[in-house]
This record gives C-alpha cells, sequence and structure tokens, in this order.
C-alpha cells in the first residue's frame, strides 16, 4: 500500500492509500456489490439517487482535462435514452447522479451504459487495464415523503462538504436540469 497526495481546489491535498500492484481482477470485484443488487427494482417514472465509484477509488477526476471529457459525454442526450438525467455531481473518485428512469431501460443497463460510455471518453492512460469504474453502484429510490429539491442540495453541495471548495458555485463539475447552463459550472466550457 502506497498513500498519494494529490492536490485540490483552495491549494489543499487530498491523501489516498493505493496498491502498488494491479490485480488481475481490474473489475475491483467487491464483496458488497452482490449485496447491492438484492432487491435492486427499476421502476418506470421512479427518480433514483445513484453512486459509482471510479476504479480503486482512485481520485482521477482530479484532473481537468479528463473531468472535462466525462462531463461532455454525461450531457449527451442518447446516453440516458428516455430516462432523464436530473442532477449530478462528478467528485474526485466518484459520481452521484439524480435519475428518473424511463422505459426503455432498467437501472443496470443504464448505468452500465454510463459507465462504458464515460471510460471511452477517457484516455487509456487514464484507465487501468482500461477500467475506468469499480464494479457495481450503490443506488436510493426516492421515497414519495422525501424532497427532492433537499436530495439536489445534498447532491450539489458533496464538493463544499468534501473541502474542495468554499462555495458550490465555485466547483465546476455538477449540474441540475432546474438550474440550467447559467448555473456558472465551466464543466462544459
Amino acid at each position: 500500500m502506497t498513500a498519494i497526495a494529490f492536490p485540490t481546489a483552495l491549494g489543499k491535498t487530498m491523501s489516498i492509500v493505493a496498491n502498488s500492484k494491479v490485480s488481475k481482477a481490474c473489475k475491483n470485484p467487491s464483496p458488497g456489490s452482490n449485496a447491492l443488487r438484492k432487491g435492486r427494482v427499476s421502476a418506470e417514472g421512479q427518480i433514483y439517487f445513484l453512486t459509482t465509484t471510479s476504479l480503486f477509488r482512485r481520485p482521477i477526476f482530479l484532473d481537468t482535462a479528463v473531468s472535462r471529457l466525462v462531463c461532455k459525454t454525461i450531457h449527451q442526450p442518447w446516453l440516458w435514452r428516455d430516462s432523464r438525467l436530473l442532477a449530478w455531481v462528478l467528485m474526485p473518485n466518484h459520481w452521484h447522479g439524480l435519475v428518473q428512469l424511463g422505459a426503455a431501460d432498467s437501472l443496470s443497463t443504464l448505468m452500465g451504459r454510463f459507465k462504458a460510455v464515460t471510460a471511452k471518453a477517457v484516455p487509456e492512460q487514464s484507465r487501468v487495464n482500461g477500467w475506468l469504474w469499480s464494479r457495481g453502484f450503490h443506488d436510493h429510490a426516492l421515497r414519495s415523503d422525501e424532497d427532492i429539491r433537499d436530495t439536489v442540495r445534498y447532491l450539489i453541495a458533496n464538493p463544499l462538504r468534501a473541502g474542495l471548495v468554499e462555495e458550490v458555485g465555485h466547483y465546476p463539475y455538477w449540474n441540475a436540469a432546474w438550474i440550467g447552463s447559467s448555473s456558472g459550472n465551466s464543466c462544459l466550457t
């Protein structure tokens, strides 16, 4: 194991522990990934809070070029088909999204396409044996008593809570459907 320090916004550094060896199982099977799939239901029209991590939780998205490529891909309408991407944030080592599922895809199909397409957008040298994302993902179906606005606020405040920025608007890798391109995020510029 090796500790690696990465610079973040505001001149701070973030340390992670990384394996010095890359195993053959680069699909990153984790003991919890099977448990995540148990009970997973894909319901048309349901809003889901989705999370996936980078392979080995590497802070690959601290690289501005990589982050911008992923952001541009995220905004391609064909990626989501008849599902709606309502809000998202790309953190240094993971992605959160709020998605209203359409009829064309299950959650697993949608997330598989998301991971495959965003991985292909990233240069090979930024991936590990071709992999960008870890195996599996976490999903939470919003209940009728959960306020979608509170969920979006929580989602887009991730960089603030992580200490990456002092104001949400200063973090470039997020968007929300009802804020639009006037949000000031520089992801697409």
